[in-house]
């Protein structure tokens, strides 16, 4: 399990990450997210012992500086770009592997692995931002590690890409690691995610399985297809229930469960041609969540006319 406790990071006057403490297990994906300027890539610096701050973060009970074989340990990826652009991809990763202990069976196995063992010998300068996050993941996994720390690590793929990163890390999450993984791409996270940290100008606002925090962010709606959506609405409304038209035959209702509309609908003696929960999104419950924390919110411009 990785255990962040109290983590703390100032530039100054600045307040980057305040008290910070949450926890990433085993056999799942936590997904950590935040706005802008959250404090995101600071957390996992500091994490790692990058940053000079307080509190103490801990990998099966061990700070990363106190871990016998790092490399085999955490797999990281922070900076994709990281890598002298000179050198080939297999060079790069033979000359971690060398410093790790690790074998070159190993180097051409993540190769193979990240898609890039056809293209092994081209040097990084000239790979694409795509091409570079897939070396930046082959480094991160070339220890087999039980924990990895992700930066962003879909930034730049293409759909097929981050369709296969989003497997590799269920399958790696199934495979019993902790996998903590920062994203912007809120669609993918939802997909990808079990669980979430989610933070806003450095302070936690959420830690919690995906399923909850969009329940506790947002509200479910039940949605009505029906002739009869006047005589429905009248009904909800003797019953106290919260609900308003959406289109000439459609009735959206609040508050309640698809269950209690339909006996309220039948007690109306309304004929429903349709019946469904409509839930909320995960970027729905982000921005709700966050909706205080953005450091960078912009305004919709009204009143301008189209060119």
């Amino acid at each position: 399990m990785i255990t962040v406790q109290g983590l703390n990071r100032r530039y100054g006057e600045t307040v980057a990450v305040d008290d910070l403490s949450f926890t990433a297990r085993p056999g799942a994906v936590t997904g950590f997210l935040g706005p802008n300027g959250a404090g995101k890539t600071t957390t996992m610096r500091l994490m790692l012992g990058l940053e000079h701050g307080g509190g103490r973060t801990t990998f099966g009970g061990r700070t990363y500086r106190e871990l016998a074989d790092p490399v085999g340990t955490v797999g990281v990826l922070l900076d994709p770009g990281a890598v002298h652009p000179a050198r080939s991809a297999y060079q790069h990763l033979r000359m971690v592997a060398s410093g790790a202990r690790i074998g070159e069976r190993r180097v051409r196995e993540v190769l193979s692995l990240v898609g890039l063992d056809d293209v092994r010998r081209r040097r990084a300068g000239g790979f694409s931002l795509g091409m570079r996050q897939r070396l930046g993941l082959a480094t991160a996994l070339l220890g087999d590690p039980e924990y990895l720390v992700l930066d962003e690590p879909v930034n730049g793929l293409d759909p097929e890409g981050v369709h296969w990163t989003r497997a590799l890390l269920r399958d790696l999450a199934e495979e019993g690691r902790t996998v903590f993984a920062s994203s912007h791409l809120l669609s993918e996270m939802a997909l990808t995610a079990d669980e979430l940290v989610v933070i806003g100008r450095g302070r936690l606002i959420a830690a919690q399985p995906v399923e909850e925090f969009i329940a506790a962010y947002t509200r479910s709606e039940v949605v009505v297809r029906t002739a009869g959506a006047e005589a429905l609405l009248a009904e909800l409304g003797a019953q106290g229930a919260t609900a308003r038209r959406e289109g000439p035959d459609t009735v959206v209702v609040e508050g309640l469960d698809a269950d209690q509309v339909g006996e309220l609908a039948t007690r109306a003696g309304v004929r429903v041609r349709e019946l469904h929960t409509r839930q909320s999104s995960l970027e729905d419950a982000f921005l709700a969540a966050t909706a205080e924390a953005g450091q960078y919110t912009g305004q919709r411009e009204h009143g301008r006319k189209a060119a």
